[in-house]
């Protein structure tokens, strides 16, 4: 099983952007699906998460801005990000629970400039 991550950018402060992660392979159950960043010299941190049975969870720096999906349940996440800050620049992957194992897509990087 794999995550594929896709949609990160240049674009300026103000504008907005949409993430897309794919989960592929043979998948038996996603218990939860999201996003994380990491800037340059920072830790990886949460973004937005979206979990079976609970919902969905942001980190503060991004509520009402940022909008974590999961249509249908199917297989992919989107985050749609908008008003975009420069603070928002970093490499985004996305993470799920595949199979009740933990499993990283590749980063996509963001970059907003002011």
């Amino acid at each position: 099983v794999q995550l594929q991550a896709s949609g990160g950018g240049l674009v300026q402060a103000g504008g907005s952007l949409r993430l897309s992660c794919a989960a592929s392979g043979i998948i038996f159950s996603i218990n939860a699906m999201g996003w994380y960043r990491q800037a340059p010299g920072k830790q990886r941190t949460l973004v937005a998460s979206i979990t079976r049975g609970v919902g969905t969870n942001y980190a503060d720096s991004v509520k009402g801005r940022f909008t974590i999906s999961r249509p249908n349940a199917e297989n992919t996440v989107y985050l749609q990000m908008n008003s975009l800050k420069p603070e928002d620049t970093a490499v985004y992957f996305c993470n799920a629970d595949l199979n009740d194992s933990d499993v990283w897509g590749q980063g996509t990087l963001v970059t907003v400039s002011s």
